[in-house]
């Protein structure tokens, strides 16, 4: 489908009101301050009650804007996941599926590389510490949910035919690249680029 083709079957979205832009710039603080707090202190040794401190709102208040504390940190990769699928479905029609899923993966290299010490210590923040790794684990599984839909529309099959695997397997062994070169970069310290090695790891399976 032609990119004008899906904008004009898409409906205009609303614009957030004042209460829903005034909760999102809350939020937006609240991550600020914890993560200097993480990067300075580690993630174990903050507590809820200081950033609620720093940022001037009660330990209940920040509940309300954040369940846990590991959500603080998990709560953008949601968003990331929303970009990745917003980009696969703008790939060309005609581009095979897992090119498309490797370009859309653009999204988060191009961001990562726009500020390679901050996402790089928020990788390793994610890989080093046991309950973000799990929540990292279920974020990924809301990705591919995300990306798989779109995989089988390209494949033309339906996303509700559970004896096609193909869609959710393409999902999974990108999203498996993903993080593999996510740790590598993490490993090497950023010297080798992002994009470079997850070029190398969804290259591997087209050999």
């Amino acid at each position: 489908m032609p990119e004008t083709a899906r904008t004009a079957d898409q409906p205009a979205r609303k614009p957030p009101g004042l209460r829903e832009r005034m909760r999102a710039t809350v939020r937006a603080e609240v991550v600020e301050v914890a993560h200097r707090l993480f990067t300075e202190q580690g993630f174990d040794r903050t507590t809820v009650d200081q950033i609620a401190a720093e940022v001037g709102l009660s330990r209940a208040s920040l509940f309300r804007y954040f369940g846990t504390k590991e959500e603080i940190v998990l709560g953008r990769l949601a968003e990331s996941g929303h970009r990745i699928a917003e980009a696969l479905a703008a790939r060309p029609d005609d581009e095979r599926p897992w090119e498309a899923l490797r370009r859309a993966f653009d999204v988060l290299t191009r961001m990562n590389e726009a500020a390679p010490e901050q996402a790089l210590t928020y990788l390793r923040m994610l890989q080093e510490t046991p309950s973000l790794r799990a929540g990292h684990y279920e974020k990924q599984l809301s990705w591919q949910e995300l990306l798989v839909p779109e995989i089988a529309r390209r494949l033309g099959v339906s996303p509700d035919r559970p004896e096609d695997t193909r869609p959710s397997a393409l999902a999974a062994a990108a999203l498996a690249c993903l993080d593999v070169a996510a740790t590598g970069w993490v490993a090497c310290e950023g010297t080798v680029p992002l994009a470079v090695l997850l070029d190398r790891a969804m290259g591997a399976l087209r050999e």
